[in-house]
């Protein structure tokens, strides 16, 4: 009950990633299910949630903060997404000093500003590429892995490039209904390919990287890959004006067509 339920989360908020998933091995399925969950829960008491229930945001996330790094020492939880968190986290021996990042990037959500080169990548750091190196650590729990400096590149490598799209995605809600402004308070046609020019380094690395990995994680993080590739490319083709006004998207029935070719690509 406990892993359906993280299931649920990640169903509900990202149709992309919740269709790359669906063709990893049913362990790593299940552990990346469990581990999105939690992720996807800070993130929904920073964009808006908590205000919305006239709660404090800040004083809701350290409390989850501090539940989710404790949650690893119970062995039973009655909140079903913490419970099977937990089950994951010492199943994959996760590093707690990379959930510690991740809350430390959620956390300088709640103080909208326009982000300097260096604070940005600080926060590209703790909301994307640890998210990317705790995923390899569902991949191979016993760490057992050929070039374990490469992978890692390749793991913060894609982890950047998929925040970096999703903030082009998000530019006009992040900064029209959340005061962010993660590339400045303007976003102009050179700014945006200066951007894009960077994912795509990222997603090139990243997938230099994906022959390295478990037979049964290939097709699943090919599919996200070629996924937020699309997007990006989606972006280069739409103008900087309309990107912040309009948050773009794949067609479903093209990501079921890229994912089918990622499979088939890494011989699935």
């Amino acid at each position: 009950m406990a892993d359906r339920a993280a299931a649920q989360v990640i169903a509900q908020y990202s149709t992309s990633f919740s269709l790359a998933t669906k063709v990893l091995a049913p362990g790593v399925r299940r552990d990346i299910r469990n581990f999105y969950a939690v992720v996807r829960i800070a993130d929904e008491i920073v964009d808006g949630a908590a205000q919305q229930a006239y709660a404090d945001p800040e004083t809701l996330l350290n409390a989850y903060e501090e539940q989710v790094l404790q949650a690893p020492n119970q062995r039973f939880h009655t909140d079903p997404v913490l419970h099977a968190w937990a089950n994951t986290y010492r199943r994959c021996r996760l590093n707690a000093e990379h959930l510690e990042a991740f809350f430390a990037s959620m956390r300088a959500d709640l103080n909208p500003h326009a982000f300097s080169p260096a604070e940005l990548e600080t926060y590209i750091y703790g909301s994307a590429e640890v998210i990317g190196l705790m995923c390899l650590d569902i991949f191979f729990p016993e760490r057992q892995t050929p070039h374990p400096e490469k992978l890692q590149r390749g793991a913060r490598a894609l982890g950047a490039a998929f925040q970096r799209i999703n903030f082009l995605r998000d530019f006009g809600e992040d900064q029209g209904s959340l005061g962010r402004a993660y590339f400045g308070r303007m976003l102009d046609d050179d700014t945006k390919h200066a951007i894009t020019t960077t994912i795509h380094t990222e997603l090139d690395q990243a997938l230099e990287t994906i022959p390295l990995l478990p037979r049964g994680v290939r097709g699943g993080v090919a599919a996200a890959e070629a996924l937020f590739r699309e997007l990006t490319e989606i972006a280069e083709r739409t103008p900087a004006a309309q990107l912040t006004q309009q948050r773009i998207s794949v067609p479903q029935r093209r990501k079921v067509a890229l994912t089918a070719k990622a499979i088939a690509r890494t011989g699935l």
